[in-house]
């Protein structure tokens, strides 16, 4: 079974900005280009989870357009982590002692003051865990999602330090695919 992790298009805000759950647009011809992409990879029927930030919203209604056969469904699990106060602000306005503090204690530091790492990979973790009828299933979501279940399909569920969060991540508008465990579709057709 396949897990498609798709990133949305390329955001409509400043470069340098942080904005992990600050709500803005994807640029809408990127947005059409990589529903193109992943309309045509993608096989038949498929459960579409869909963060609820409208750029990835945007990416669903594309897909949906082009395919009629896939089941969408909005799932808050997949948002991007909230960075609190940070959102919104440009990076290098940041002072150098709240970045230090955040990766000095990258697991348990609330960035911001709403989320942490692990509290994000635990959110993602619901959504892993879920089990799908049809086994395989696409996440329209975020870089940050998307490393957390890289996490995940390695079977970390925490993490201390921030060189154990990965860095790779699918480009805008672009997608990566996890072997999603046997034992979540068993779960659900009881096998």
């Amino acid at each position: 079974m396949t897990l498609w992790i798709a990133r949305h298009a390329l955001p409509l805000v400043a470069l340098g900005v942080c904005y992990g759950a600050l709500d803005v647009p994807a640029h809408a011809e990127a947005t059409q280009v990589a529903a193109r992409g992943l309309a045509s990879t993608l096989p038949v029927g498929l459960v579409v989870r869909v963060s609820p930030l409208q750029r990835c919203a945007q990416l669903a209604l594309a897909l949906a357009a082009l395919r009629s056969d896939l089941h969408f469904v909005g799932d808050a699990r997949l948002a991007e982590m909230n960075f609190g106060h940070f959102e919104g602000v440009a990076w290098d306005a940041i002072a150098p002692a709240a970045l230090r503090e955040w990766t000095d204690d990258f697991g348990h530091h609330r960035f911001g003051g709403v989320e942490s790492a692990n509290e994000v990979l635990a959110r993602v973790a619901l959504a892993w865990d879920a089990p799908c009828a049809s086994g395989s299933q696409v996440w329209l979501t975020h870089a940050g999602v998307a490393r957390a279940a890289t996490l995940l399909s390695q079977g970390v569920r925490s993490v201390q330090r921030a060189d154990q969060w990965p860095q790779a991540a699918p480009a805008y508008g672009q997608w990566i695919q996890l072997a999603y465990p046997e034992t979540v579709a068993q779960a659900d057709t009881g096998i």
